[in-house]
């Protein structure tokens, strides 16, 4: 894999997602790669939390683009001097703040059961979800940004580049929701997010009845818990054997 560090205002032949951008990777193996970077990179800046970016990152940037200018979060830009770095940086900075505040106002969020069978897959989709967790790294594009932000909890890394455009996805707010219960239930940090999929990694796979507990929140959070069995009979298996867990936000999975 392929380690090139950013600098904030360089000149270069790659656009970095943001000011944040701490790292361009390439040439990547398999997401455990990913994650190991991660990992070093965290435990050498202690004050800081990393985000990586995921599937199709032209599309994730875009559609966080116009996510960021939902009512609930938008941070007005109109006095930004977008020739001056510095100014960049600091109009980055107030506007992570700000949507971290709006992830934290309990008068914006969204509860778990509000956000359950809001997107109505198909039990092809639903064997998509288990293909992707199968294989992992297929959710990489071919260049992975990690973003280094000033935020006090991984579920907030969100706000470092928040998404859920189209109507007919998940919401920033309804992805937040999902990853709160990620974490606070079954222990996955969230970690990273692309123009589809939301990324979470535990410190170890969970066991047989955490497995289980998982699956049932997915299959109330999906729907097909009938219809399609053997898939989540599969991705059960799949989590105990894995700590990385893989979950599509955009309809049409497959």
């Amino acid at each position: 894999m392929k380690i090139r560090l950013v600098e904030n205002g360089e000149t270069s032949a790659y656009r970095p997602v943001d000011s944040f951008s701490y790292a361009r990777l390439s040439e990547i193996g398999c997401l455990d790669e990913v994650l190991a970077f991660v990992s070093r990179s965290r435990a050498a800046n202690p004050e800081a939390r990393f985000l990586c970016t995921l599937d199709d990152l032209n599309q994730c940037c875009y559609t966080s683009m116009h996510a960021a200018g939902n009512d609930r979060i938008e941070w007005p830009a109109e006095s930004v001097d977008f020739d001056d770095p510095r100014a960049v940086h600091a109009f980055e900075v107030a506007r992570l703040e700000h949507v971290v505040a709006r992830l934290d106002d309990a008068r914006y969020r969204t509860t778990w059961e509000a956000v359950a069978g809001t997107l109505r897959p198909s039990p092809a989709d639903i064997a998509a979800l288990v293909a992707t967790n199968r294989d992992a790294s297929a959710v990489l594009d071919d260049v992975v940004y990690v973003q280094r932000l000033p935020v006090s909890r991984d579920d907030l890394l969100l706000a470092g580049l928040p998404n859920g455009y189209f109507s007919s996805d998940w919401d920033v707010f309804q992805n937040h929701a999902v990853i709160r219960r990620m974490e606070e239930l079954h222990g996955y940090r969230f970690f990273g997010i692309g123009a589809s999929w939301l990324g979470f990694v535990a410190d170890a796979p969970p066991n047989a009845q955490g497995a289980a507990r998982l699956i049932e929140d997915l299959t109330g959070l999906y729907g097909h818990a009938g219809d399609a069995s053997d898939a989540w009979r599969e991705l059960e298996s799949l989590a105990r054997r894995s700590p990385t867990l893989l979950l599509c936000y955009t309809e049409d999975f497959t």
